[in-house]
């Protein structure tokens, strides 16, 4: 069967879909290129874009990276491919961490995730109370299957666990409240209404606080004059969900990443609304914290999830981009608003 050409329309279906993916206070942190005679995308960290306090071993921007080669590969597979993810040893370029090989036609073998291309504009962030409903067991079932199918494990507590958890993010929280350099770094990723920004979370997106103080929900205005939703009542059982890995290396949080964004796809596709607490995970020691009894785990993120009202959209770099052009080693993250 002739293999798919990798042409214009087609490498701008798949890098709209890998920005689409979330990042840490939407850095985007990624970069991209295209090598035509491998067919391959190569998808790199951009270090430009990095959060120094809160991320200084780069271990969010990863998961962000590898968030984006997760929906990579769902394009590919929409499009007929059937793309080969290679992640890169550190070397002579260390910023790149993967190429995605887009190979022949999608076979039967492995389970496809074409189904999820759907899920990836409808993804969005939700810091809004939910109904407090339980998601069903079937549909964290099929969450939690799909952070296994990418080599990662997905723990949903009961209620006593899922209390410590969100105990420790508010530790965290607070932790990031009254640190001067952390708080001011948040602040640099706020945008303004009207702002044709292309990063960073604009304040209308940003969620209510809870006010019964239950979850913790991340305040990255702190005391900046800016205008805020008032304050809510969320829901009263907390539905979380913590990420975990067995080891902490580079390619663990690349590993990480596919499996947040299949996680989190998944539950899109079955209507259920998503939020990321990442706060602890910036704190050594609350990280550890974090895993419990667990033996040989490493905490990636925590995961709130429920039904309610869907996330507000955040903008998005161009990545409008023609074979042609990228010959290059990058491409993407041009200044253009695109709204996701």
């Amino acid at each position: 069967m002739q293999t798919r050409e990798v042409d214009a329309p087609a490498v701008r279906t798949l890098l709209a879909a890998a920005v689409a993916a979330p990042s840490i206070h939407n850095t985007q942190p990624w970069r991209f290129g295209l090598d035509p005679d491998s067919r391959s995308i190569l998808v790199r960290v951009d270090r430009r874009r990095q959060l120094p306090t809160a991320d200084p071993q780069l271990r969010a921007q990863y998961l962000s990276v590898g968030a984006a080669v997760f929906n990579l590969r769902v394009a590919a597979e929409h499009l007929g491919w059937d793309p080969v993810v290679r992640p890169r040893a550190a070397g002579d370029d260390p910023d790149l961490l993967a190429t995605v090989q887009l190979t022949g036609t999608a076979a039967g073998g492995e389970p496809s995730v074409r189904e999820l291309y759907g899920a990836i504009e409808r993804r969005h962030t939700s810091r809004m109370p939910f109904t407090g409903r339980t998601v069903p067991d079937s549909t964290v079932n099929e969450m939690i299957s799909s952070a296994a199918a990418e080599g990662a494990h997905l723990d949903v507590p009961g209620i006593v666990a899922t209390r410590r958890l969100l105990r420790l993010t508010a530790a965290a929280e607070f932790r990031n409240s009254v640190h001067p350099a952390r708080a001011a770094e948040a602040r640099t990723w706020i945008t303004a209404p009207g702002t044709d920004a292309a990063y960073g979370i604009p304040v209308t997106a940003l969620g209510s606080r809870d006010a019964s103080g239950r979850v913790p929900v991340r305040d990255l205005t702190g005391a900046l004059p800016a205008p805020r939703l008032p304050v809510l009542r969320f829901e009263r059982h907390v539905q979380v969900a913590l990420l975990w890995t067995p080891y902490d290396r580079r390619e663990d949080w690349l590993r990480a990443g596919q499996a947040l964004q299949r996680v989190l796809l998944t539950a899109t596709a079955h209507g259920v609304r998503t939020s990321m607490l990442h706060q602890t995970m910036e704190w050594p020691d609350l990280r550890e914290a974090m895993a419990g009894s667990r033996q040989r785990c490493s905490p990636q993120l925590l995961i709130r999830f429920g039904y309610g009202p869907d996330g507000a959209r955040t903008p998005r770099a161009s990545a409008d981009v023609v074979p042609a052009s990228v010959t290059g080693p990058d491409a993407g993250g041009t200044a253009r608003r695109a709204p996701r």
